[in-house]
């Protein structure tokens, strides 16, 4: 008999398709997952990240992962303001 193979890793909710199938990325893996949008812990949606446990290549188990999603959202956020700010041009006058 095989051993399972079971893995704990974080998945990142990429996006919802057709309000029925939730399409879930793991990096670490380079794997996509597609799951049904009843079987999202509650609170869920785009870009939430979870911590996914893995066994035979199948999803067993999602917990919402609220730091990091909160912590990647913060970066996020202060890319686009220095990406916003670069496009205003310079702030300072050229002599």
């Amino acid at each position: 008999m095989l051993a399972q193979e079971v893995r704990i890793i974080k998945g990142y909710l990429d996006r919802i398709e057709d309000n029925q199938f939730a399409v879930i990325l793991a990096e670490e893996i380079k794997k996509e997952f597609i799951v049904p949008v009843e079987e999202l812990p509650e609170g869920s949606k785009e870009k939430s990240y979870f911590e996914i446990t893995i066994e035979n290549n199948k999803i067993t188990l999602m917990k919402m992962d609220e730091q990091t999603t909160q912590t990647k959202q913060g970066e996020v956020d202060d890319l686009m303001t220095k990406l916003r700010s670069k496009s205003n041009g310079s702030k300072f006058k050229k002599s």
